[in-house]
């Protein structure tokens, strides 16, 4: 029951990590917090399979907050694609 705590704190700052970065016109609304949450639940299991206990800081500390930095990445990436995919589109159709 406890990684439901974890996918939420992930995803609920996932939300707030979406409207910090820029770029939000060239990426859907849930992209950030959907990663966050995605990354959140295989980091918890993975972390719980490796015998880490629920009472550890590491298991929440890598599982929310690495998540969502990973999931900032990713979103950076994506906004970083775009902006090159749209700007050789532009020069391909002379705009």
């Amino acid at each position: 029951m406890y990684i439901l705590l974890a996918l939420i704190g992930a995803c609920v700052l996932g939300i707030a990590a979406h409207f910090l970065i820029g770029g939000r016109e060239l990426r859907g609304v849930a992209f950030t917090p959907a990663v966050a949450t995605a990354i959140a639940a295989v980091l918890y299991a993975a972390l719980q399979w490796l015998g880490i206990g629920e009472d550890s800081v590491w298991l929440w500390l890598a599982s929310v907050l690495g998540s969502v930095l990973l999931a900032a990445a990713a979103t950076a990436g994506l906004v970083a694609l775009r902006r090159r995919s749209d700007a050789s589109a532009k020069a391909a159709l002379g705009i």
